[in-house]
Parts: structure tokens; C-alpha cells; sequence
């Protein structure tokens, strides 16, 4: 299923290239205004932070919400307690699209991600030019040259790479290329099977001083407490804020994590 899914997405980014050459991209991206500093808006706090996803849908559940304006889901987020807003670009399965960041972008003051599958310097520099601050780098879906590269490609640009990691093999490659920011996904890319316990597993193997984020798994306020309790600085939440009261959804894991902190 991930490499189905990278494929589509490098596929779909070369249909793009024909008609906006890289070096058009390039310039777009250099005319971006500075990306906001996500890595601070992430740093460890004294209570759990969020990642909120806007996501119509998944291959693992269909279609999720309609989200016709995604700027202002996006806005909901904010004033729910947000501290970054993950956008799905990926345009087949997720039924995203980087209108829908770039939407998201001017409307919101937190720093936004390019959720996708990302395997190209074009793609890199797209999510730059839709003004992007994070982009994701999926580890099992790259070799440990094209990770590097397109890691240290985000880096020049001003942005924060999520490196995303599904088992002690790739956090071990997210940390030596110098990822600062590490996500462990619960669900396996490969199977679409859920491990709530495996960010648990990984959590020691992170560095002390890199943001530790739990991907996945999250719906009810006290998966967020278990993330927190296994050591988690961030949760990334997508299906339980879209298919709900996103404002009073994030406050409930919030304060709730707060409580039992």
C-alpha cells in the first residue's frame, strides 16, 4: 500500500512538473514569505501538544468529512488549542490537494505540514511554494540517500522535516541523518494495521532533545493520556477532529491530558 501510494503521489507531482517547470516552482518558493518555526511551536511543554489533520478521507476508512472550506476547519483548530495544523495533499485516496494548504496557510498564524508522500525534490519544493513550514518524510518509504537528500533539501529551505518512523530500524535512520522532529505512527503503512503501544516501544530510542510525535490511534481523550504517559511531546489527530466538534474535541484531549499529566 505506501509504495501504491508514493508512486501515485510522484506520479501525479510529474503530471504537475509539465505544466509548472521546477525551475517556475523554485521561484515560487524563493518568493515565499520565511517558514514559520515549527520545531519551536512543537518543543516539549509542560502539557501534550496537537498536530490537527485536516483529511477528507483514508484508504483504510473511505471517506471521512466533506471539509468544503478546509481554511476554516483549519481556524477551528486554532482556536481549539492546535499548536500546527497537518494538511493531506495527496490528491487520490486522501482527496487533498495543495490548494487546500495553501488555503490553510493564509488563514491560520500556526505552522502548517504537507501531509504526503513525499519522494522528490519537486515535491519538496512545491510544499515550499504552497507555503509549507513542515513537510513529512516517511522513512520506509525512502532509501537512506533519498531520505538525507530531500531532509536536508527541507532543512535549506526553512522548513521542519516530520521524519515518520514505524519500527527501531527507521528511528535509528531518522536519527542519523539529524531528524529534530520524529514520528511514530501507529499504523503500519504497509498492512493499515493500528499498534497503539508500538510509539511506547520506540520512545527510548528517540534522543532526549528531538520532538517526539504519536501519529495515529488517536480517539478518545485517553489515547491521547497514553501517548503522553509513554513519553510524547505532540499527538498528530486527523479522523476524531473531522468528524466531530473539532473545537470541543481538541479542549476535551487537552485538558484532559492536563489533568491526569
Amino acid at each position: 500500500m505506501l509504495a501504491d501510494l508514493t508512486a501515485g503521489a510522484v506520479e501525479d507531482a510529474r503530471s504537475r512538473e509539465e505544466t509548472l517547470p521546477l525551475h517556475v516552482v523554485e521561484q515560487h518558493a524563493a518568493a515565499q514569505s520565511p517558514a514559520r518555526d515549527a520545531r519551536a511551536a512543537l518543543a516539549p511543554a509542560g502539557r501534550i501538544k496537537v498536530i490537527a489533520e485536516v483529511k477528507r478521507a483514508s484508504p483504510s476508512r473511505g471517506d471521512l468529512a466533506a471539509i468544503p472550506d478546509p481554511a476554516h476547519q483549519a481556524g477551528l483548530y486554532e482556536q481549539g488549542g492546535a499548536s500546527a495544523i497537518s494538511v493531506l495533499t495527496e490528491q487520490r485516496r486522501f482527496k487533498g490537494s495543495l490548494a487546500d494548504l495553501s488555503a490553510v496557510k493564509a488563514a491560520v498564524s500556526l505552522p502548517v505540514l504537507r501531509k504526503d508522500f513525499i519522494a522528490t525534490r519537486y515535491q519538496v519544493f512545491e510544499a515550499r511554494a504552497a507555503g509549507a513550514d513542515l513537510v513529512l518524510l516517511i522513512v520506509a518509504a525512502l532509501d537512506q540517500p533519498t531520505l538525507r537528500e530531500l531532509y536536508r533539501l527541507v532543512t535549506e529551505l526553512g522548513m521542519t522535516a516530520l521524519v515518520e518512523a514505524h519500527s527501531a530500524d527507521e528511528v535509528a535512520r531518522a536519527v542519523d541523518i539529524g531528524a529534530q522532529v520524529i514520528g511514530v505512527n501507529a499504523r503500519d503503512l504497509t498492512t493499515f494495521e493500528l499498534d497503539r503501544d508500538l510509539f511506547g516501544r520506540l520512545a527510548a530510542s528517540i534522543p532526549d532533545d528531538v520532538v517526539k510525535v504519536a501519529e495515529s490511534a488517536v480517539k478518545a481523550p485517553d489515547d491521547v493520556a497514553h501517548y503522553r504517559t509513554a513519553g510524547a511531546d505532540v499527538v498528530l489527530i486527523g479522523e476524531a477532529l473531522v468528524t466531530g466538534d473539532p473545537v470541543a474535541t481538541l479542549h476535551d484531549f487537552l485538558n484532559h491530558t492536563e489533568e491526569t499529566a
